[in-house]
């Protein structure tokens, strides 16, 4: 058969030459490419990247026996580059925040954690090989462009010396000049060097603030506290301390989802009322976004600010006074039920927790919802059986996680009668009924809006029924979020800030915080005060201590 354009010099050298283009853009992507998806724009790639200059001068300038040797480092550099750009991007739109190379290689078992609870095992680990041949690709492919890109300055020598003289010069007018060809991108941009630099900045300015973290770790004002003068203004209450997975301030206030989300809240402020619960809401600002929660839960319980997790680490071996601690120390049983957990916790018994009830625990015979081992109403139906409603017994200091609303937010559990639940075989077929978790990834992209709104509308709805059914006088619920949902689901550039409220019958409970300036209603109103996390510990100890004069009513 007879070939329309048999191989030959022009053959090759086209190929040739859509090689080299191939290597010239794909290492000019790398160097340029942002390492956050929002600033991702045809914009950002208008430059003249200082290391291609500095590159090119170097291969140039060096004996040409040594330029594969030297090409092949420059490669390996690119692609570790690329790859820890990658990094970034993940972190900042599933956690808000740049990978830390030192301590979240940490997380990678997480990760697999959530995956194989998410959409399965072996999908989890098919989601890990392919990371890691995308990996060792993308290392291969950018050593493979960095040395195509050499042996080409070698065929051209000449025309390339000539041609980074007159670029440099050019990049060397625009620094000093500011130009810029596209509005708000300099020609000459900051360098990968610079990046690395800053990079390695931030993580010593981490370091720094771990230090201030164990020093006021040393200095807590309330570690010497009698067991008598701690939290005296609430013997005799049941408080129930729950965190509401991935309920931030975007929840009650993007248009996305406040409108369905403030019909609950509004619903059930109505519906407490009628019961004699009355509330008060304001906002805190969580110590991390995305995912981590158990840095807010340490956060909140210690008054410290724990936002990695070599400082939950201390934390767990330290002495310091967790609000877990304190009501233990002051007379409280102290449980936490953790329905996300699905092995043994080995920090609780360090973190002042009496008893812990993990998955496993809580006999639960119904359908995983996703990454959700049961549904809201089915914990908040557990403790009611096994803790609150137990007869005889202390009052209870409790933390629950309500893990429905934890990504991916599908599929999506309902409330049934709660005299239903049982064992939890009556959410049988609920599970198969929506989408498979891998459906918020689908188009529109506005899916993963609807989904998360519906799980935060869920888990509300749950913990409103449970108080409306199973409260009484000497219950004190506080609930919050732990921290805002990924910036995927919000938009970069959001707040921090997590809603959080107090319910209760007692009127002089609500008088204690009265100084604290926050708002009526379930709801937090946007004007309503904003602390950090780590601030409430202090406040709270301090509210309810022995300086207080009103009574508080006892367990009769």
């Amino acid at each position: 058969m007879m070939r329309l354009f048999p191989p030959g010099p022009v053959t090759a050298t086209l190929g040739k030459g859509t090689a080299d283009a191939l290597a010239c853009v794909l290492v000019l992507l790398t160097l340029l490419a942002p390492n956050d998806v929002s600033r991702l724009t045809v914009g950002a790639f208008v430059s003249v990247p200082l290391e291609a200059l500095v590159g090119a001068a170097i291969l140039l300038l060096v004996p040409v026996r040594t330029r594969p040797a030297i090409a092949t480092l420059f490669g390996v550099a690119v692609g570790l580059l690329a790859m820890l750009k990658l990094l970034d991007m993940g972190f900042l739109g599933i956690l808000g925040r740049p990978f830390n190379p030192v301590i979240d290689w940490g997380l990678l078992e997480d990760g697999m954690r959530f995956l194989a609870g998410a959409i399965g095992p072996f999908p989890a680990i098919g989601c890990l090989a392919i990371t890691v041949v995308f990996s060792t690709v993308l290392i291969i492919v950018m050593t493979w462009s960095v040395q195509r890109l050499s042996r080409f300055l070698v065929w051209h020598d000449a025309v390339a010396s000539r041609t980074v003289i007159v670029v440099a010069a050019l990049w060397l007018a625009a620094a000093v000049l500011d130009i810029q060809v596209v509005p708000g991108v300099p020609f000459a941009p900051e360098s990968s060097a610079m990046y690395l630099k800053d990079r390695a900045l931030a993580r010593n300015a981490d370091a720094q603030g771990q230090e201030g973290s164990t020093t006021l770790g040393a200095a807590d004002p309330f570690a010497n506290t009698p067991s008598e003068e701690l939290l005296t203004t609430l013997r005799g209450k049941d408080v129930i301390v729950c965190f509401v997975e991935s309920y931030g301030r975007s929840a009650v206030e993007d248009p996305e989802f406040a409108p369905g989300v403030n019909a609950v809240l509004d619903a059930g402020n109505r519906q407490l009322r009628a019961r004699g619960f009355d509330s008060r809401s304001a906002f805190l600002t969580s110590s991390t976004v995305g995912g981590g929660s158990w840095l807010a839960h340490g956060t909140f319980h210690s008054g410290l600010w724990i936002d990695n997790q070599q400082r939950y680490d201390e934390l767990d071996s330290s002495q310091r006074l967790t609000l877990t601690r304190a009501f233990r120390r002051a007379g409280w049983r102290t449980v936490g039920v953790m329905p996300g957990n699905d092995a043994p916790w080995q920090q609780s018994e360090s973190l002042g927790y009496d008893r812990v009830y993990d998955a496993k625990d809580l006999g639960y015979r119904g359908p995983r919802f996703s990454w959700a081992s049961m549904p809201d109403q089915y914990t908040l139906f557990r403790f009611e059986r096994t803790e609150h409603a137990a007869p005889n017994r202390q009052p209870v200091m409790a933390e629950i996680t309500l893990v429905s609303s934890h990504a991916p937010w599908e599929p999506i559990p309902r409330l049934v009668d709660w005299t239903d639940i049982g064992d939890g075989s009556v959410f049988n077929g609920m599970a198969n009924t929506d989408d498979p978790p891998q459906a918020i990834l689908t188009w529109p992209p506005g899916r993963v809006h609807a989904d998360y709104r519906a799980a935060i509308e869920y888990s509300l709805s749950s913990l409103i029924s449970y108080v409306d059914t199973y409260g009484d006088k000497n219950l004190v619920l506080i609930f919050l979020g732990d921290h805002q949902p990924s910036p995927i689901v919000t938009g970069y550039g959001v707040s921090r800030d997590v809603p959080i409220t107090i319910v209760t019958q007692d009127r002089s409970v609500l008088n204690r915080i009265s100084s604290w300036g926050w708002h009526d209603g379930l709801k937090p109103d946007p004007q309503a005060p904003v602390w950090r996390m780590d601030a409430f510990r202090n406040r709270f100890l301090t509210a309810f201590g022995p300086q207080s004069d009103e009574p508080v009513s006892h367990r009769h």
